[in-house]
């Protein structure tokens, strides 16, 4: 099989392509996850953009301020809640070294036998202990990154202020290597935006708020290191199929055993009647029904992204895996194919 000339230029041409992307690769390999937080963070950002821009016209100042905002929310944020988080893991640290587990236990199950309660006690007890000490170790190993921290978030900062405001130049260079056909493209990039306002609005956003709401209530019923389990709410708020009842209920069920039974009580019906419905209440005005994945498919990406990617991969995760089933879609629909025929 012989190759002609414009063959054998085009095979190196994509050859070179190749080795380029390869060595890029490995130049920002441990610098890609800014990459892609700084234009995640971008994308939520752009509404914000979009409306100081519309006012003062001027993009490049429009970015700046809007990167300001960012770095500012961002670092009184995280200074406040490492702060009162490492105060909050020592003092729950101390609190459960004087708790009585065994009498807790037996209050809960007043009929369990000494069997049960012994073994329920050694592994409640050493639950805590993993998860106080894993706490601590976070935080040692925080402190120990902080340089390399400072770097990655110098890369997102760049990134998302070009992101912002080269957003229509970055989407023309996007749209003309794009191997899609112009009227795919337009089906995939509605798609796409769908997919992506499903999980950052759907699932971190309301999160997010479901979290706060049951910290308000912890707070409001005199919960101690009551912020700490906020963070823990925000987070099992986050996760679809989990909720933030993980939280309020061990918490109600706690304050019903230490003595406080109206407070208790009060809690699960905060919970129940105002947490949990955030979310009914939320979602129709954030997220359109045509756009909405399946929760087994955001949980699993969320989970995967986490131990990959770290708490970035709450979003990368699961938009991996929802622009993966699209392709899969369209293969099973035979129409993958015409998906690449280039036309207007």
């Amino acid at each position: 099989m012989q190759i002609d000339g414009k063959s054998f230029n085009k095979l190196t041409a994509v050859a070179i392509i190749v080795v380029l992307l390869a060595i890029a690769f490995f130049l920002i390999k441990s610098i890609f996850l800014a990459i892609l937080s700084g234009l995640v963070f971008a994308y939520i950002a752009d509404p914000l953009y979009k409306k100081i821009n519309n006012k003062i016209k001027r993009p490049t100042i429009s970015a700046l301020l809007v990167s300001l905002i960012i770095i500012l929310v961002i670092v009184v944020l995280g200074w406040f809640t490492l702060r009162v988080l490492i105060g909050q893991v020592f003092g729950l640290f101390t609190l459960l070294q004087g708790l009585d587990i065994a009498s807790l236990i037996s209050k809960i199950f007043p009929t369990a036998s000494e069997g049960f309660v012994r073994e329920v006690t050694s592994v409640t007890s050493n639950f805590i202990s993993n998860a106080v000490s894993g706490s601590l170790n976070w935080l040692v190993n925080f402190f120990k990154g902080l340089p390399n921290l400072l770097l990655q978030g110098a890369v997102f900062v760049f990134v998302f202020f070009f992101a912002l405001r080269d957003q229509e130049k970055l989407g023309e260079y996007v749209s003309e290597l794009s191997p899609l056909n112009k009227q795919q493209e337009k089906i995939f990039v509605k798609e796409f935006k769908g997919i992506t306002n499903s999980i950052v609005y759907g699932y971190i956003i309301i999160g997010v708020i479901q979290g706060i709401a049951t910290g308000i209530g912890l707070f409001v019923f005199g919960v101690p290191k009551a912020f700490l389990l906020t963070v823990i709410a925000v987070f099992t708020a986050i996760f679809p199929l989990f909720g933030p009842w993980l939280v309020y209920l061990p918490t109600a069920l706690y304050l019903f055993t230490t003595g406080n039974p109206i407070a208790g009580g009060l809690l699960i019906l905060y919970g129940a009647l105002i947490v949990s419905s955030l979310d009914n209440l939320l979602r129709p005005y954030i997220v359109s029904k045509q756009s909405s994945i399946s929760p087994v498919i955001a949980l699993i990406g969320m989970i995967g992204g986490l131990f990959v990617f770290g708490l970035m991969g709450l979003i990368i995760g699961p938009l991996i895996l929802a622009y993966l089933i699209i392709f899969l879609t369209a293969y099973k629909n035979k129409e993958l194919s015409k998906m690449f025929i280039k036309g207007n």
